[in-house]
């Protein structure tokens, strides 16, 4: 049941790819970040990612960004596998598909968190 579960998420999660993401959205997300448990310092992660990305101060290829914006996008639309609106369980999709988009970006992840390594201590 979980798979397809997982399946359903996925399939949603494709069509979000494309989404624009706004401010709103971006405040949305960082307040549901507190209910996706273990996921919560990964999904923060990817929002500063985005943050920095708009701002110029981050480069990333555009697949990237779409993964994370449709990660973005997932968790903060009302329309998901499991509707947020059941506690706890409507937020297994959600972190099922954090974990997923943080699998597929390990590589751009360790990159980012050697730039913010290198520009806090440029700071100093």
């Amino acid at each position: 049941m979980k798979k397809n579960y997982f399946n359903r998420a996925l399939l949603l999660f494709n069509t979000f790819k494309n989404r624009k993401l706004t401010q709103d959205d971006l405040e949305v997300a960082e307040d549901k970040a507190k209910h996706l448990g273990a996921k919560t310092n990964e999904f923060s992660l990817l929002l500063d990612m985005v943050k920095d990305t708009f701002a110029g101060r981050y480069k990333m290829n555009k697949w990237n960004m779409s993964v994370i914006i449709a990660t973005i996008a997932y968790v903060v639309s009302p329309i998901d596998a499991i509707p947020d609106l059941i506690p706890v369980l409507g937020w297994v999709d959600d972190a099922s598909i954090v974990g997923y988009a943080i699998a597929k970006l390990a590589d751009e992840i360790e990159r980012y968190r050697k730039f913010k390594q290198l520009k806090s201590t440029e700071l100093l």
